[in-house]
């Protein structure tokens, strides 16, 4: 699943672990998110999102 979370930390001057930190997951599993080679759970997608203000929508995209 391809997503938009790179940017959007980015944008916050966020490093990996910062998110991590922010949603009570490991920096790895943010890399893993972020390089695509593992899609989070639900609660995590929601907290991922909920960080940034955003729909889940606006932070996974569909790759279809």
């Amino acid at each position: 699943m391809k997503n938009r979370i790179t940017d959007l930390r980015a944008e916050r001057d966020w490093t990996q672990a910062d998110l991590a930190q922010r949603i009570s997951v490991s920096r790895q599993t943010i890399i893993a998110i972020e390089k695509g080679k593992f899609d989070p759970s639900l609660p995590v997608a929601f907290r991922i999102a909920k960080v940034f203000g955003l729909a889940i929508e606006e932070v996974f995209l569909d790759e279809q």
